[in-house]
């Protein structure tokens, strides 16, 4: 998992205590072994609540989107949405 949370030091995070840290890091950088340990660790609904509830502002739109289908979150409107300044 230190891919996914190079500026920090790993022996000072606490899944429990730093639940949305982890979950925000994994989603983004992990791999297929670290996104088992995931929901394993959390399970599927924390992990789709934290979608829910941050993931519009904390992901990139694209692994917001993603994970939104995955997890069968209706997106929502985001800091992505909205008017665009060049419309073509």
């Amino acid at each position: 998992m230190a891919p996914c949370f190079q500026e920090y030091d790993l022996g000072l995070i606490d899944p429990e205590q730093h639940a949305d840290l982890v979950i925000e890091r994994v989603l983004f950088h992990g791999d297929r072994r670290e996104l088992q340990w995931l929901f394993r660790r959390y399970g599927r609904g924390a992990v789709t609540e934290w979608v829910r509830r941050s993931g519009a502002q904390r992901l990139s739109r694209r692994r917001y989107n993603l994970w939104c289908v995955l997890l069968d979150v209706p997106t929502r409107r985001s800091r992505f949405s909205g008017r665009q300044i060049w419309p073509y």
